[in-house]
């Protein structure tokens, strides 16, 4: 494993509670993530993002992604699997982790930092964090605007 870590910030006009929903909570998670999902917020529990409706299951999305960890209102921690395009890694049964942080910010607003992490070496892997790296400032600024909503 390496020491590359994808980290993004934003800054979103709802409270670290709405924001936390967003991040935890069916119904929150359609706001901005995702086409459907399921959620188990417990250690464990799902964590799967389906993109892909029209695939079988196994080719939607994050499926077999699980929660790691979690402090209400501060942080979540979830496993992280490669697009179905990606299929020597995703199915490589190797999951990378995201950490997600919530800071109060001025105003009512959340700041938002995620760390991707997990990354190993190879030109798959890369091509995987090159994809990522684009992907998670794709799902902060759908969060962005589902706040402003």
């Amino acid at each position: 494993m390496t020491d590359k870590v994808i980290h993004k910030t934003c800054t979103v006009s709802c409270s670290v509670a709405d924001t936390w929903k967003k991040w935890t909570t069916h119904e929150g998670l359609l706001t901005f993530f995702g086409r459907d999902n399921k959620i188990e917020l417990q250690p464990g529990g799902a964590f799967e993002i389906y993109f892909l409706m029209d695939k079988p299951y196994g080719l939607r999305g994050s499926e077999g992604c699980k929660v790691l960890s979690y402090l209400p209102g501060k942080m979540f921690s979830f496993t992280w699997n490669a697009p179905p395009h990606f299929e020597q890694i995703r199915n490589g049964s190797v999951y990378t982790w995201v950490v997600v942080h919530f800071y109060d910010g001025e105003n009512g607003k959340t700041k938002i930092e995620l760390h991707h992490l997990g990354w190993h070496e190879g030109e798959q892997w890369q091509a995987v964090y090159d994809y990522f790296d684009k992907a998670w400032e794709q799902v902060l600024n759908g969060l962005v605007k589902s706040c402003e909503a």
